[in-house]
């Protein structure tokens, strides 16, 4: 008797320290609730990378943070932004974007071609969306449209009618037999389009003439080398160029060379027509995407790269007058008029 009492004892001591064991163990284990609320607590990090400051990548920026909000990700509160402007110089976006990938941000919005090139070459983990891109092939970005990277996709602003549409008008509507093209060799999104334009000024029957520069501060100096050798002059969503588009639109009101452009930011600023989008709706566009990746509903890999959604041929004839080009009636068919300022 006094031995079954013995290892009964023992039976209920074992069975209490095994209990307590599991106690302590779910004790310190996090419930699924606790483990949501830290992730409804938590701020996100969005580390910005933008190659230079100009309206058409400024705007895409503020679309992008806008698309965030309406998500959910609100600034000051439950995301904070480090935004980063490389200033047009190739070596600071890989500083840009290494300095991110050492921060371990949470994801990087990556602002033109250049940002997106460097965001890529720092990091293979951080989720990575990019806006502003010409060619996100060609720049090595992505396999395919439909086909991302395992951790970056987002949205091309190029159109494949974009283009077309803009030196058709030029040729047909315009009148121009040569084109001139100010550009940045060192923009592979520019050289793609300079190629793009020599094919479609073939097509309707006109020729290019280049003028290559290096830095904003030979953007002018590029234009007047056009002077006399060319009907109209075409500058492409090339942001060296762009950003430096006024010395552009000087040479042009004061040679009387009609001026086109890659897009609409740069239209309203003094050139006569392009072929566009507003970069704010490419920028919000980009935004859902970097939205549903911060919340896990997608990963960049399950995300296909996007077009602009809408392209609308738009005329600015304040710019038309003072660069000599007559304004026709009906341009109104194929076209839209800008009424800004």
């Amino acid at each position: 008797m006094k031995k079954s009492l013995k290892a009964f004892s023992l039976v209920l001591a074992a069975g209490l320290l095994v209990l307590s064991g599991c106690g302590k163990e779910a004790a310190n284990e996090p419930s699924k609730e606790s483990a949501a609320n830290n992730e409804e607590n938590k701020t996100y990090k969005v580390g910005i990378t933008q190659f230079v400051e100009h309206p058409s990548l400024d705007a895409a920026t503020e679309g992008f943070k806008k698309a965030m909000e309406e998500a959910g990700f609100k600034e000051g509160e439950n995301v904070e932004y480090d935004f980063q402007n490389a200033q047009a110089d190739m070596n600071n976006t890989q500083t840009i974007a290494n300095n991110f990938a050492g921060d371990k941000v949470d994801l990087i919005f990556a602002n033109a071609t250049p940002s997106a090139v460097s965001a890529l070459n720092a990091t293979k983990e951080i989720p990575i969306v990019f806006t502003s891109v010409t060619d996100p092939i060609g720049a090595g970005l992505v396999e395919a449209l439909d086909k991302p990277g395992d951790n970056i996709t987002g949205t091309t602003d190029n159109h494949p009618d974009g283009t077309e549409k803009t030196i058709k008008f030029i040729v047909e509507e315009a009148g121009a037999k040569t084109i001139g093209i100010i550009y940045n060799a060192g923009e592979q999104n520019s050289e793609v389009q300079v190629a793009q334009v020599k094919e479609l000024a073939a097509k309707f029957g006109a020729t290019v003439e280049e003028a290559s520069i290096s830095t904003s501060a030979e953007v002018k100096q590029g234009a007047e080398s056009l002077v006399g050798r060319v009907d109209a002059i075409y500058v492409p969503t090339d942001n060296t160029v762009v950003s430096a588009l006024e010395s552009v639109i000087a040479v042009a009101n004061n040679e009387k060379i009609p001026l086109f452009v890659g897009e609409l930011d740069s239209m309203a600023r003094g050139a006569i027509a392009a072929s566009g989008f507003d970069y704010f709706d490419l920028g919000f566009q980009t935004g859902k995407m970097a939205a549903d990746i911060l919340k896990g509903n997608k990963k960049p890999s399950e995300i296909p790269v996007e077009l602009p959604s809408s392209l609308t041929l738009m005329i600015n004839k304040k710019a038309a007058e003072a660069q000599g080009l007559e304004v026709k009636q009906e341009w109104e068919k194929i076209a839209e008029f800008y009424e800004g300022e």
